[in-house]
């Protein structure tokens, strides 16, 4: 770990915003899963969210390297135990979906706790996901497409999302609390000794300020 790398994750984790996130309702095509989460990972998102009841998002590995290593992943098996945990943690439910009394993606606040519902590659979202939502968003369409691939939606919804929140200044600012900052940031620059650490009970070692280990608790004299 250079002390450039270092400085490099800590200003990219200064900046995650854990107040907004996606769900994603099996959203099973694992392209479309890893573009969202590359996205999230663009707009600084610190969590996202994803029902996948047949296990699928789990085996895939497009999905399980690369932007998941940056954008922690809930896993839910079906969308009531997701709904339920999303309602107990207070998150605002901004469904994409176009209907008649959807609202332009652009006239929606996204300064607030707010989780975007995105729909299957086919079918879009459910009416149990639509009914429940607080509020329906759509994008504009000029052309003879009715919508947009999944991924390509959630871009231009989350990148306005950004626009709004950078002007309102929640990017200058540590959103995250300073236990989970210190342990993300350790995960992130050293996720093997993590693992290791997780996978045992121990606490992770206390970084120096350049980055480098105060102590491996793994290394043989």
């Amino acid at each position: 770990m250079t002390p450039e790398r270092f400085e490099k994750l800590k200003a990219i984790l200064l900046r995650r915003q854990p107040d907004l996130t996606v769900l994603a309702d099996d959203v099973h095509k694992s392209h479309n899963i890893a573009a969202v989460l590359r996205t999230c990972d663009a707009v600084g998102v610190y969590r996202a969210h994803a029902v996948s009841p047949r296990g699928e998002i789990q085996r895939h590995h497009m999905v399980s390297g690369g932007s998941r290593r940056w954008v922690d992943l809930v896993i839910h098996p079906d969308v009531n135990q997701a709904l339920s945990a999303m309602r107990a943690e207070g998150w605002r439910l901004i469904a994409a979906h176009p209907g008649e009394s959807s609202r332009d993606y652009r006239a929606v606040d996204y300064t607030g706790k707010i989780a975007v519902l995105l729909g299957a590659e086919l079918d879009g979202l459910t009416p149990q996901l639509v009914e429940v939502a607080d509020e329906t968003v759509a994008i504009p369409m000029e052309g003879m497409v009715g919508s947009l691939n999944v991924s390509v939606a959630a871009a231009l919804i989350l990148y306005e999302a950004q626009r709004q929140r950078r002007e309102a200044g929640l990017y200058d600012v540590c959103r995250l609390p300073r236990e989970e900052f210190e342990a993300t940031l350790f995960e992130w620059a050293y996720p093997e000794i993590a693992k290791r650490c997780r996978k045992r009970g121990i606490d992770y070692p206390l970084l120096k300020d350049d980055g480098s280990l105060s102590e491996n608790p793994f290394q043989v004299d």
